[in-house]
């Protein structure tokens, strides 16, 4: 893929290891794993890379963090409050935007649960002060940001946090978060919080008279709205109390993997009604299949394709939520803070050592862009789905 205008820089090099922070052996971003590029034909890498040059490519969903190398370090590395953003991989990655979520509850700079307001402040101030020493990677707060990214050679950093648990009881918070950068917040990850039920409750009942509320100031602000972890009953609730369309922004069709981790096909039709659009999830074991039930690239197309079947080109797209470094070590090391077991379901499945052709951001959507162009996608469906649907929604959600 067509390089970006990348320098060298490394995160934090402004600063002085071990002096003005604890140093830590990250994990390497590029070629960690043998993970398998799509095989295409010269003529069909020469389309690739013009659909890259002549379109916008969003990621509607990623962690763009370098892990540590060893993850019985990570509690303590999540309590430094500095998190490694991977330039060199995002370098070549394709991306001229992406929507970065951060640390979201694993930011236990002041707790041990995550989700406190003054961690995602913390772990926010701390991000965007390393992007600020850069010139790759460029704060985006409208469409127009991202736009001028792609011309410029940049890739334009949309701020997302996948739950709004931080702002407790108090509206006016999400302002505050507006006027931070924050311009796509989720509902509810996981546990049920003021607003709404996540998706491990057992019994979700739906969104909050003070999530109604939330919705309709986000509505108001022009942050846009995810219901990726929120439980069924407070997606629908969602989608029907917003005057906007809402994102799905990373997970895949329960029809083909009974998993609450997926969207039923109630959901997202709801979704597409409203104008919506569902972005499809890569972490590892998610989109899996009974008949792929090995996740990889062939697993998680086959739910692109579902949900296409489902509810059209025009509300598809794509949200990896891949990151630099061992996602699957990692999550066996914050299962327990994420509820990452709890939302699996019950059958029983192979597990991966990593996702075979998804394995983190820089390989992510040169890939999918490869398997569209093999399996006979036109040029304007790829541009749809691989940019042209998150900026349709963006011009109507966000103020600008």
């Amino acid at each position: 893929m067509q390089k970006k205008r990348y320098n060298g820089y490394k995160s934090f090099e402004y600063l002085e290891p071990g002096v003005d922070y604890r140093p830590f052996k990250l994990a390497q971003e590029l070629n960690r794993v043998p993970s398998r590029a799509v095989e295409v034909t010269p003529e069909q890498e020469e389309r690739v890379k013009r659909i890259f040059q002549e379109n916008l490519i969003i990621s509607l969903h990623d962690h763009c963090f370098v892990a540590p190398e060893n993850l019985a370090e990570f509690f303590e590395f999540r309590r430094q409050g500095r998190d490694w953003t991977g330039y060199e991989g995002l370098s070549v990655s394709g991306l001229d935007c992406v929507f970065d979520n951060l640390m979201n509850g694993t930011a236990m700079i002041t707790s041990r649960s995550g989700w406190k307001w003054d961690d995602i402040i913390y772990d926010l101030g701390m991000r965007l002060s390393d992007i600020a020493h850069q010139d790759m990677v460029v704060l985006a707060t409208t469409t127009e940001d991202i736009v001028r990214a792609k011309q410029n050679g940049q890739i334009a950093f949309v701020v997302s946090l996948e739950g709004a648990a931080m702002i407790e009881n108090e509206l006016d918070r999400l302002d505050i978060l507006y006027g931070l950068g924050v311009r796509c917040l989720g509902i509810a990850y996981s546990e049920g919080n003021q607003l709404g039920g996540g998706l491990r409750e057992p019994n979700d009942g739906g969104l909050t008279v003070f999530g109604r509320k939330a919705v309709k100031r986000m509505n108001k602000l022009g942050i846009a709205i995810d219901i990726s972890h929120s439980g069924d009953r407070t997606s629908l609730d969602t989608i029907e109390v917003s005057e906007k369309p809402v994102f799905i922004t990373h997970a895949g069709a329960r029809a083909l993997w009974n998993s609450n981790r997926l969207k039923p096909d109630e959901v997202i039709k709801a979704c597409a009604e409203k104008g919506g659009v569902i972005g499809i999830e890569a972490a590892p074991h998610t989109t899996i299949t009974q008949k792929n039930p090995r996740h990889s690239i062939d697993s998680f197309m086959e739910h692109f394709e579902y949900c296409v079947d489902l509810v059209g080109i025009d509300h598809v797209a794509f949200g990896p939520d891949v990151l630099f470094g061992d996602h699957v070590g990692l999550h066996h090391t914050l299962s327990e803070a994420l509820s990452i077991a709890a939302s699996r379901g019950t059958l029983e499945y192979p597990r991966v050592e990593w996702v075979d052709g998804l394995e983190n951001p820089s390989e992510a959507f040169p890939n999918i862009v490869r398997w569209l162009v093999k399996h006979g996608y036109s040029d304007e469906d790829i541009a749809k789905v691989v940019g042209g649907n998150i900026m349709r929604v963006l011009k109507e959600v966000w103020y600008r």
